[in-house]
């Protein structure tokens, strides 16, 4: 358990996310890599830690370890205007514990920083939610709709819970009024020239492809190599993928995110984002080289993260392969993603499988009723920060709500400077306590405005 008690308002957050971050619910797409001790421990120890949820929510399991609460509204027509609060509680391994300041899964608390696998992605936000919950059912607060929280047990591994959830939503003839999900986050650093934290809130995703690139060959003594064998052919069609990145735009919503920055920035940024829709293309073309994350947001970026060749030092490849993590801009689509890429490759005998996909998300509006109330809930609980919407780099549950939702965004309520943000699957993940408690706030400020 955690070493000091957290101060304040933050310390009942702070006790049970220490303690729900040792339980290693490390998810896997290979079932028997899965703990499923401690995916039940997990359930277990929410119904102790939050026995008024447990006691006014109604609870479902969905597809095994997912988690459906239905917090029954009072008003008239409660059921008639839905909402969705949503997080996960699986984490990714934490590689080398060695590597960290604190045990990965050791929910060390120093009094400032609660330490840990899954603090900020995405057990803190899950915490905050029924943080939240369980404060206000303590006042005696009842929601005027039906409000659900929709927990994950597979998002690292894109797996099945979430579309069970949405499905089963559907099949009951449920529409969320609104659905918010993890994405985004009050981010110091985010943007070059802007001082002030932004509270980037995900109105879309871009599309998630794996591709596998396959070369054959008859292979044989590597005392005697061939010229353009399998692997020298799998080299070439990567080096070509590389020299010939996909092409630039600048989506409406990076347009609207650059108006909003563009008061906050120096005078020179400040001209030109005030004439954002004039000067697109000199902006993409800048875009394109201010930096790795700048340059995702305006085109679809392909990743070689595998690669697999010979077996053995002397032998030659009769078979190699890579994939290609491909991240589909809003506006494209998986099918036209995979031709363009058999054009940049020219190369028949490499074969591409489509070995993952899922298309962009539909683009929820960032104006509107839904909107207006995740904005003033945030600009409450971080009145410093600025408020834009933005396009996910990443894929979250969210997607699978997009069918029976217009209204899918994409928030954590957390303070995440550039250290933090690269620690998310990386090592030394932590979350401050003050942030967990704001977080705490946010949800207070959202739920009884809904």
């Amino acid at each position: 358990m955690q070493d000091t008690a957290a101060p304040g308002s933050a310390s009942r957050a702070a006790a049970s996310l220490s303690e729900l971050v040792q339980f290693r619910t490390v998810s896997s797409r290979t079932g028997s890599e899965v703990d499923t001790g401690a995916f039940e421990g997990f359930i277990a120890a929410l119904a102790r830690l939050y026995p008024a949820v447990h006691a006014a929510l109604e609870l479902e399991r969905v597809n095994g370890h997912a988690l459906l609460y239905r917090w029954p509204g009072t008003g008239h027509g409660a059921a008639s205007r839905p909402s969705v609060l949503m997080a996960h509680y699986d984490v990714v391994p934490a590689g080398d514990p060695d590597a960290w300041t604190r045990p990965p899964f050791s929910g060390h608390n120093d009094g400032t920083f609660l330490w840990g696998r899954g603090t900020l992605d995405d057990k803190g936000q899950l915490v905050a939610v029924l943080e939240a919950a369980e404060a206000l059912l303590g006042v005696g607060f009842a929601p005027a709709h039906d409000l659900y929280f929709s927990f994950g047990n597979n998002e690292e591994t894109a797996g099945a819970s979430a579309a069970a959830a949405a499905e089963l939503l559907e099949v009951r003839g449920i529409r969320p009024w609104l659905v918010l999900d993890e994405g985004g986050a009050v981010a110091g650093g985010a943007f070059p020239g802007v001082r002030q934290p932004a509270a980037v809130v995900g109105v879309a995703e871009k599309g998630i492809l794996d591709v596998e690139l396959l070369t054959r060959d008859p292979g044989g003594h590597a005392s005697a190599p061939p010229r353009m064998g399998a692997t020298a052919r799998l080299a070439r069609a990567i080096v070509r993928i590389e020299r010939h990145p996909f092409p630039q735009s600048l989506p409406a919503v990076t347009e609207e995110m650059l108006r909003r920055f563009g008061p906050h920035t120096p005078a020179p940024m400040r001209a030109v984002f005030a004439n954002v829709s004039l000067l697109r293309v000199p902006l993409t073309w800048l875009f394109g080289r201010l930096g790795n994350e700048t340059n995702a947001m305006t085109r679809t970026t392909v990743a070689i993260t595998m690669l697999e060749g010979s077996a053995g030092a002397n032998v030659l490849a009769a078979t190699a392969r890579a994939n290609a993590n491909i991240r589909v801009a809003v506006g494209e689509t998986v099918a036209g993603t995979v031709e363009r890429l058999r054009k940049i490759i020219r190369d028949p005998n490499v074969a591409l499988r489509v070995v993952e996909s899922n298309e962009p998300s539909p683009v929820s509006l960032s104006t509107g009723a839904q909107w207006d109330l995740v904005e003033q809930s945030i600009a409450a609980t971080f009145p410093d920060a600025i408020i834009t919407p933005y396009i996910m780099m990443g894929g979250t549950d969210s997607r699978r709500f997009t069918g029976i939702c217009d209204a899918v965004y994409r928030f954590a309520p957390f303070s995440m400077d550039v250290p933090a943000r690269a620690s998310i699957h990386g090592v030394d993940e932590k979350i401050s306590l003050e942030t967990l408690c704001r977080g705490v706030r946010f949800y207070e400020t959202l739920i009884r405005e809904l």
